[in-house]
């Protein structure tokens, strides 16, 4: 669904709300706000900054995906000009404009949050790349295409936000080409832990990381079959390092922006992050399937 503006802007926005109250958890509502404060959020020059030192880009991204990951899944899909993507969850636009610009490919952007689509469409306004990327306000367990739509799927940390995981990779399957690919990160518990482990592994995962079955079995019983599959734990660890660094040296700004208190609790929070994972208790996992 997408939101136009203009004389009947009123009527989406509405239905869009409604939609939104009926497609999502309690849970998920909380979450999607927590990322539409970060999505306002994203221009000031301040977390820009910090951004680039952790990822390589600066579009305001929701993800952990860096630049070099994001040239890695340019291959991992086959993108091309010819190329339709669809790119899940994708708030304000990484990596799905930075592929399209890189390749020449088509991208739909797919996300619930309106501001960061917002902030997307004028990223894309700015590469000069209007023709090529389109944006949808939808859920990602109900997508708005048809079947075999799609020669490429990808999402960034996405299924450890969402609870419908199955139903989500079951879309997936459907708007999908029977050739194409679809690829992505995604954060996870590591199994096994004893109940303190898994206390502060819950604790400083994204909201919906744990799951019952691991992504091998969840990807089988979806209609997916694996053809490729890395541990980005390491490069997942380097990022959340750089992420403090870079706290750190720009405190002053952070401060200004989000006052003492709330930059506190932050460093706190990327320091037990980070100790979590440490202590092997997070993993970030890629994935790259085909309909089985």
């Amino acid at each position: 669904m997408q939101t136009f503006r203009g004389k009947c802007g009123n009527y989406f926005e509405f239905i869009l709300k409604v939609s939104i109250m009926f497609c999502c958890t309690e849970s998920e509502i909380t979450l999607r706000s927590h990322f539409e404060d970060a999505y306002r959020r994203s221009r000031v020059p301040v977390i820009q900054e910090i951004e680039r030192r952790v990822c390589g880009c600066d579009y305001g991204g929701n993800s952990w995906t860096t630049k070099e990951q994001a040239d890695a899944l340019i291959g991992q899909l086959r993108l091309d000009k010819h190329s339709d993507l669809l790119d899940l969850g994708a708030g304000t636009g990484w990596p799905g404009i930075y592929m399209a610009k890189e390749t020449g490919c088509a991208v739909s952007l797919v996300d619930l949050p309106e501001i960061g689509l917002q902030l997307a469409k004028k990223r894309a306004a700015e590469e000069g790349l209007e023709q090529r990327v389109s944006v949808t306000i939808a859920d990602a367990a109900d997508l708005p295409f048809a079947k075999g739509s799609f020669d490429a799927i990808s999402h960034s940390d996405l299924l450890c936000c969402l609870i419908r995981k199955d139903v989500v990779l079951q879309q997936c399957v459907r708007v999908l080409r029977p050739q194409g690919y679809m690829a992505f990160t995604v954060i996870s518990i590591t199994r096994n832990l004893s109940k303190t482990q898994h206390e502060r592994a819950i604790a400083n995962a994204p909201g919906f990381a744990e799951i019952e079955i691991d992504y091998h079995s969840l990807l089988k019983n979806t209609g997916w079959r694996v053809t490729d599959w890395s541990d980005l734990t390491d490069e997942y660890r380097e990022s959340c390092v750089r992420q403090i660094d870079a706290d750190a040296e720009n405190q002053s700004a952070l401060e200004n922006l989000l006052g003492s208190q709330e930059t506190k609790e932050r460093a706190s929070n990327w320091g037990a992050k980070l100790d979590a994972m440490n202590d092997g208790l997070l993993l970030r996992e890629l994935f790259v399937c085909q309909p089985a």
